[in-house]
């Protein structure tokens, strides 16, 4: 059984039950407290879950990392800056009007949120890594476009299925 500290408890309580469903687990909670039980992997993968929806992400974008088997990862903008104007790095990376979050998630297949210094980040295993690249580069001071040009010439091709890999149950 693990015990989450929530600071959003009213959005896993308004999802409760498709959480329950969804990621077969007993959710119970005791003030800020969100208790979990389960075998031990749906406890692990019902803590990324509920800690992506305490982070700010909808619903659909959390639970993705049970039903697509995306990782969530969070980059502290701290920890690869030394400037003190942090909310001038935080505009360089939402852009004007969202634009280069939403360019990032649009050659990353990423999900992006901005909470506070911190960047959550919900993505294929194999595209999480260049999506964390980018977010430091821009952090560090990157020009956008050389962040852009290096994420569509490391675009992932697409693997053919050929129907021989085993069907999920």
């Amino acid at each position: 059984m693990k015990t989450i500290l929530s600071e959003k408890l009213a959005r896993i309580l308004k999802n409760k039950k498709r959480l329950e469903k969804l990621l077969n687990i007993r959710i119970t909670n005791r003030g800020k407290e969100v208790s979990i039980q389960g075998t031990p992997e749906e406890e692990y993968i019902a803590e990324k879950v509920i800690d992506a929806l305490n982070f700010g992400f909808p619903f659909e974008h959390a639970i993705s990392i049970k039903v697509e088997d995306f990782l969530f990862e969070i980059i502290n903008i701290k920890d690869h800056t030394n400037r003190s104007d942090l909310e001038r790095v935080r505009g360089r990376l939402i852009g004007k009007g969202g634009k280069s979050l939403g360019t990032l998630h649009q050659l990353t297949k990423c999900f992006f949120e901005l909470k506070d210094n911190e960047i959550g980040v919900i993505g294929d295993p194999e595209q999480i890594q260049h999506a964390q690249e980018s977010v430091i580069s821009i952090i560090k001071g990157s020009k956008h476009s050389n962040v852009y040009s290096f994420l569509e010439k490391h675009q992932i091709k697409p693997v053919i299925d050929l129907g021989l890999k085993g069907q999920k149950e």
